[in-house]
């Protein structure tokens, strides 16, 4: 998978989680995952851009950081709509199953990026 493919990828993570959030309860519950979910699931499409534009290795690696834990923080969030019961768990198994692969992903190339054994040129670690 290149740059501009997981570029689209949290992308389109971040707009299906705010159709999610538009259909969880307006409950005091449901308004306080809502809130949590969609900071974070939007951050993770937010944090990878901004990790492709990083200046040096070590930036890519801590701005990578970011987006993996947004990616497991809103796979937590997914999972607490789930066990709470908030939306039938057949409307939320595609966005748990990507929330845990693009966390997966990114886990992937921030470890390769830390590998001080793999310097290579500047875009091999920017998942292209």
């Amino acid at each position: 998978m290149d740059k501009r493919e997981l570029q689209n990828r949290t992308k389109q993570f971040a707009l299906r989680v705010l159709k999610l959030i538009d259909v969880l309860p307006r409950t005091a519950a449901g308004r306080a995952i809502s809130s949590q979910l969609v900071r974070a699931a939007t951050s993770v499409g937010a944090n990878y851009r901004s990790a492709c534009r990083a200046r040096s290795r070590a930036e890519f690696a801590a701005k990578l950081g970011i987006a993996v834990e947004e990616a497991d923080e809103s796979l937590y969030w997914l999972e607490l709509v789930r066990d709470g019961k908030l939306v039938p768990e057949n409307k939320l198994s595609l966005l748990l199953k990507e929330a845990d692969e693009l966390t997966a992903i990114l886990a992937s190339g921030r470890k390769s990026a830390m590998d001080t054994s793999n310097l290579k040129h500047r875009t091999s670690y920017m998942l292209s």
